[in-house]
């Protein structure tokens, strides 16, 4: 069951319930079993385009802009992509690489260690091979490979727009080599110049924050999609959806204002390259 699909069924839930349908009179209606509708609530059989069309329909859908919105997210909840093929690193982090990939703005804030989306190989490499102190060459190769191509969007004719707030932690925490870590703090001053990546550096002058338990990201989506906060945790990835994202929302914002601006921010981590090792 993919993320967008669960968000489908549960839409369609919604819907229903709010109808005051049964799932026996709805599937009377499509000439379907009660099972099959219950599948379709449950994200976990795909609805085709003529049978979210009746759905629509029964339930009395006439706005347009709400019906081409649910038709685009019954049509996307099955779709495949480039990161499908990486399923063998991880079925539960393709989702979160799919929402990378349609979000609007990636509003992140790590403390631990960089956002995967600017991170060099070499960094990357080094972070998985001890977060993946268990697994084989094989997989931490193919982790590597898909973090370098989620960078990709990056260069797309419309990138997502980027705002990333470093806690000063992350960027003197060491990580691999002198090299390694040297090299790294360059490409982010490199990444910093383009137009939709926005970088502040959160300072340790700046006491205790907004969200002393940890990272997390915050995605703005547009229509039909929700905007999602995604956290990981030891047990897995948690996301949170609207409305209770706003808090998030909130946090984030008080953040970036006691973050340094984005031009000292640059200075900061240009002073931490020229530093001796």
């Amino acid at each position: 069951m993919t993320l967008r699909g669960r968000w489908l069924g549960q839409r369609l839930r919604e819907l229903r319930e709010a109808n005051g349908q049964t799932l026996e009179h709805v599937a009377e209606f499509m000439q379907r079993t009660n099972g099959t509708i219950s599948r379709f609530e449950n994200g976990v059989y795909p609805v085709r385009r003529p049978d979210m069309m009746a759905m629509l329909d029964l339930y009395g859908v006439n706005d347009p802009r709400q019906r081409d919105g649910l038709l685009k997210l019954g049509e996307s909840a099955w779709q495949t992509g480039w990161w499908d093929g990486y399923a063998d690193v991880s079925d539960e982090f393709i989702d979160f690489v799919w929402l990378e990939e349609v979000a609007a703005e990636h509003w992140l804030f790590d403390n631990t260690v960089l956002p995967g989306i600017l991170q060099t190989g070499a960094y990357a490499e080094a972070t998985i091979r001890t977060v993946e102190f268990d697994g084989s060459e094989q997989r931490i190769e193919r982790g590597v490979e898909l973090r370098l191509e989620r960078q990709k969007l990056l260069d797309r004719e419309q990138p997502p727009i980027i705002r990333t707030i470093l806690d000063e932690a992350v960027l003197r925490r060491s990580v691999g080599s002198n090299t390694v870590m040297r090299d790294q703090l360059t490409h982010l001053v490199e990444s910093a110049k383009l137009p939709t990546v926005k970088l502040r550096v959160l300072p340790f002058s700046a006491g205790i924050h907004e969200s002393p338990t940890g990272a997390f990201q915050y995605y703005l989506m547009d229509d039909p999609y929700p905007d999602l906060v995604y956290a990981e945790t030891p047990k897995g990835a948690v996301y949170i959806e609207e409305p209770d994202t706003e808090r998030l929302a909130a946090g984030y914002d008080r953040l970036w204002e006691k973050s340094l601006s984005e031009k000292d921010s640059v200075e900061f981590i240009s002073t931490l390259i020229e530093e001796p090792s």
